[in-house]
């Protein structure tokens, strides 16, 4: 069966790479390129559904999950 499941990627720069990071799973990958950071962590996700357990998915599958931005006084 084939299913869609749509989750989060934050990407950010560091030093001259890409970081990309699923926070719901905790997967985190990195790519030359903001578009080759997020290709790599699909990949990565893709590979993790494809081998891990239905009780791993679970485990580490957090859906309670808030991104918000604050503002803060300095």
């Amino acid at each position: 069966m084939n299913r869609r499941i749509e989750l989060t990627a934050v990407i950010e720069k560091e030093d001259n790479m890409y970081i990309s990071l699923c926070p719901e799973l905790d997967i985190a990958s990195q790519g030359e390129t903001q578009d080759e950071a997020k290709l790599n962590l699909v990949e990565a996700i893709e590979l993790f559904y494809e081998s891990a357990s239905e009780s791993e998915i679970s485990k580490r599958l957090q859906n309670d999950l808030q991104i918000t931005r604050v503002t803060i006084h300095v």
